[in-house]
């Protein structure tokens, strides 16, 4: 049967289970930290709360895909690629903005919102470690997760120097660092799916 279309009745059901947990608390903490983000005028929670939103939507296509052959996996792997892409880019247009504003955010909203968003994303990693070499699909799930946690240090980060300087930078600095992230990520997801497209014709062929 060819990959692309393949549907495996043998997905095991904690796969499932872990990636509809995740999404939802994603969902959950985009809506918090956007709201966060917005009224504490912090680059850094808004964009992390845009990543949020959008690993969730990768999370439900991820469920879409963990029951296919390898070629969905590596299509949905490619789409989580692109999104990092472009929240890297979104987060740099929002830089620039901050620096035309110069607008100072809320130190102590940021590190609020920071400390809950790093410890639903910590217990959503654990969830996706025992996965993450299950297939590409579940791999590049686990690249998401990994993400926001360091994103969302960095948030902490950026919380406690604005506090101690009263300046803006370093909100600046950290969600110039999260857009490098998401660049990096993305290059990287999409190089293990070219690699998963070369091979499976490989696999298929016969």
């Amino acid at each position: 049967m060819d990959g692309c279309c393949e549907i495996r009745t043998d997905v095991p059901d904690d796969q499932r289970r872990v990636l509809w947990i995740v999404l939802w608390l994603n969902g959950l903490m985009f809506v918090l930290e956007l709201s966060a983000g917005l009224a504490a005028h912090s680059t850094a929670l808004l964009a992390d709360s845009v990543d949020m939103l959008g690993d969730a939507i990768v999370y439900g296509a991820s469920l879409y895909a963990v029951a296919r052959g390898p070629v969905w996996q590596a299509r949905v792997a490619l789409l989580k690629g692109l999104i990092m892409a472009a929240f890297g880019v979104g987060v740099s247009i929002e830089v620039t903005h901050k620096l035309v504003a110069g607008m100072v955010p809320t130190a102590e909203i940021m590190n609020v919102v920071g400390l809950v968003a790093l410890a639903v994303n910590a217990a959503c990693l654990v969830m996706l470690s025992r996965h993450r070499n299950d297939d590409i699909n579940m791999r590049s799930a686990w690249m998401c997760s990994r993400n926001d946690v360091v994103a969302n240090a960095g948030v902490l980060l950026a919380g406690g120097a604005v506090t101690l300087t009263g300046s803006g930078w370093a909100d600046i600095v950290v969600g110039l660092a999260i857009a490098t992230m998401f660049a990096a990520s993305a290059i990287r997801v999409m190089r293990a799916v070219h690699r998963s497209l070369s091979a499976a014709p490989a696999r298929h062929g016969g």
